[in-house]
């Protein structure tokens, strides 16, 4: 296996999903919280970026749905809708 500039994208999402809901569960932050949302949503964007590289449907639909659900996170926090 060659180690491309897609593989490292994706990496870097990886690692930006798991740092933050680690945070999620050590209590660094909340659910809430516009840096959690706003690694979600970067690290699900870098990861279908590294799709590009070599397409996986179920990798693609997975981030596609976890980038969707954090801007909506992104989008109800700056509106202020109510739970």
């Amino acid at each position: 296996m060659i180690y491309e500039w897609h593989d490292f994208i994706g990496n870097l999402g990886v690692a930006l999903i798991v740092v933050s809901y680690y945070s999620l569960q050590i209590g660094r932050t909340t659910s809430k919280a516009s840096s959690y949302l706003w690694a979600n949503a970067t690290g699900a964007s870098l990861v279908l970026v590294s799709l590009l590289g070599e397409f996986n449907l179920s990798a693609f639909l997975v981030e596609i749905f976890w980038l969707l659900i954090s801007i909506y996170g992104l989008y109800k926090k700056n509106r202020l809708i109510p739970e």
